[in-house]
């Protein structure tokens, strides 16, 4: 199971990459093996401003939806389009082509509530 250092996650099993203002978010590799083959992503939020916890989309696996939770309040800027054509990026690449949107921080402090990869590798038990 990959989950590297450099980034944040969430208990929702998303990772988070902090650039200035701006984090890209997608689901992890722990998740995405959990889910199975993705065969949808739903976005519907884009430049939209949300609370962090809140439902910015949807991820369809071939047995199951599971929503995605903004792991920080701010205003969702971009959406990954190649996911529409190959959701199974997601399986593929999840930190790297497999990202879901980027977003524009409203509060930075909320990133000091994120997991390490240290904790998260304990919350997954890897």
């Amino acid at each position: 199971m990959n989950i590297p250092s450099e980034l944040k996650y969430t208990k929702d099993h998303e990772w988070v990459r902090i650039e200035g203002d701006t984090a890209t978010v997608g689901i992890t590799d722990f998740a995405q093996g959990e889910l199975g083959d993705i065969v949808y992503v739903e976005v519907d939020t884009l430049d939209e401003t949300l609370d962090r916890e809140e439902v910015f989309g949807t991820v369809e696996a071939v047995k199951t939806v599971s929503d995605l939770f903004l792991p920080l309040s701010g205003e969702i800027v971009a959406f990954n389009e190649a996911l529409e054509e190959e959701p199974e990026k997601v399986n593929s690449d999840p930190y790297g082509e497999g990202w879901m949107i980027r977003l524009k921080m409203t509060d930075a402090s909320e990133v000091d509530d994120l997991l390490s990869a240290d904790d998260y590798k304990a919350l997954v038990g890897a």
